[in-house]
């Protein structure tokens, strides 16, 4: 086994974990990972780790699914709003300079750490009592109903994730567990495994796009690091059952704040 394969196979395992117990993160390890590690260029490498977050993140969200902690219906209709979302953030992208990118990034990333670490303080994130309610924007009862708040909160909420998915290169899931919470009033438990779902959406969109702007992955690193990733997946799904909410919040916070202080300073340094 090469060094290479080494380095994939333990990165995996490191991004897997992230992926199942947070319910995001993944890709924005993955990426510097590929390139400093793995020495990948940035196009492979983007397109890469939307291979391994969006097989790794569907894996994931079935072991969430088993827990009932993944609203399927909420999530395919959120993840298909999304994936207009995913082309049209794919295509802006490439007329916006490297540094720039990265730059926003941070900022983005600043933003949803804090919104998530005032929703871990204020207890807001905590599993309410009893089973969480259908999505309501169409009940499926003999009467038709719709309800615009929640529409309306889906549509932006939903076409955001797909955007940044797309715009930024990633999963999306760091933007997804906070928009499904804030705008869904989902639990941290259901937000973190329906989002997964959203995420391999999303995923899958985003790197079909890329694909056709021959941006291929490198195989030879990303399976290894994939199959990793997956076993790693499974254990973070395990890992965030036995957290409560609160705490799962503050963690995925911190982790955006590292992130976004590493991304800031990365896009500084190479100016």
């Amino acid at each position: 086994m090469s060094s290479l394969t080494v380095i994939a196979v333990v990165a995996g395992l490191v991004v897997g974990v992230v992926l199942g117990a947070l319910g995001g993160g993944g890709a924005i390890l993955a990426v510097p990972v590929l390139v400093f590690a793995l020495h990948e260029s940035p196009q492979s490498a983007t397109a890469g780790s939307l291979v391994i977050v969006g097989v790794s993140s569907l894996v994931a969200a079935t072991s969430h699914a088993r827990r009932g902690r993944v609203r399927w219906a909420q999530g395919l209709l959120f993840g298909a709003i999304g994936m207009l979302g995913a082309i049209v953030g794919s295509r802006l992208s490439l007329d916006v300079q490297g540094r720039t990118l990265l730059l926003a990034f941070s900022v983005l990333l600043l933003f949803v750490a804090l919104l998530m670490w005032r929703r871990a303080s204020a207890g807001a994130g905590a599993a309410t009592a009893g089973e969480i309610h259908s999505l309501d924007i169409v009940t499926f009862r003999p009467t038709f109903h719709v309800n615009i708040p929640r529409v309306v909160r889906v549509l932006v909420a939903a076409s955001a994730v797909g955007l940044l998915t797309g715009f930024f290169g990633v999963g999306g899931g760091f933007a997804a567990v906070p928009a499904l919470v804030l705008a869904l009033d989902f639990p941290m438990p259901v937000a973190v495994g329906t989002s997964l779902l959203v995420i391999a959406l999303n995923s899958a969109t985003a790197l079909s796009t890329r694909l056709l702007s021959d941006a291929s992955p490198t195989w030879e690193v990303v399976i290894p690091f994939t199959i990793a990733a997956i076993g790693g997946s499974l254990v973070g799904a395990r890992v965030s059952g036995r957290i409560p909410p609160a705490r799962l919040a503050r963690v995925f916070a911190l982790m955006l704040l590292c992130v976004a202080v590493y991304t800031a300073v990365g896009a500084g340094i190479s100016h």
